[in-house]
């Protein structure tokens, strides 16, 4: 069967958000105890650890921070089949827009908005402060807009955060 590449990576993408309400789910009912919105924010918590081991040879610690950790994490997005961009802002600091996500869509389709921006949060937070520990840096990490809350894309700011001496 010849399936063109494009067609093939739609489908995995699809398939690999499908595992992951499918785990959740098992999850749940092998554990009926657990908080299912801890359970998802642990999986991305474990998932952002792995994601800062891929990005740290990425990253040129010498060159401004922000900037890089935006584009390695909207390159992940657009991996995944994200509508994002990267914006440089003021000085010391960076912005990832997602102005439309997959993930977004399978969270509000089964009514459980509340675990797609804490679980994207986990994760945005969880990759910064791994780096931060290899990288003896002070970036941190904000959402200040998601399409959960009624956005119109979801915004996260990166900068370092210096000390005020």
């Amino acid at each position: 069967m010849d399936v063109p590449i494009e067609t093939r990576f739609k489908v995995l993408c699809e398939i690999t958000r499908a595992q992951h309400f499918a785990w959740r789910e098992a999850a749940l009912a092998l554990a009926p105890h657990l908080n299912p919105r801890q359970l998802t924010d642990r999986m991305w918590e474990i998932t952002g650890i792995e994601t800062a081991k891929a990005y740290l040879p990425r990253i040129d610690p010498k060159k401004p921070l922000p900037l890089q950790v935006a584009q390695c994490m909207a390159f992940s997005s657009v991996c995944m089949g994200e509508d994002v961009t990267v914006e440089p802002g003021h000085g010391d600091e960076a912005f990832v827009r997602h102005r439309d996500c997959p993930w977004f869509h399978w969270h509000k389709q089964r009514g459980l908005l509340d675990e797609d921006q804490s679980g994207c949060d986990t994760w945005f937070r969880t990759v910064v402060a791994e780096l931060n520990k290899a990288l003896t840096s002070n970036l941190k990490v904000e959402t200040q807009c998601s399409l959960p809350a009624g956005g119109d894309c979801c915004l996260r700011r990166i900068w370092v955060e210096r000390s005020p001496c």
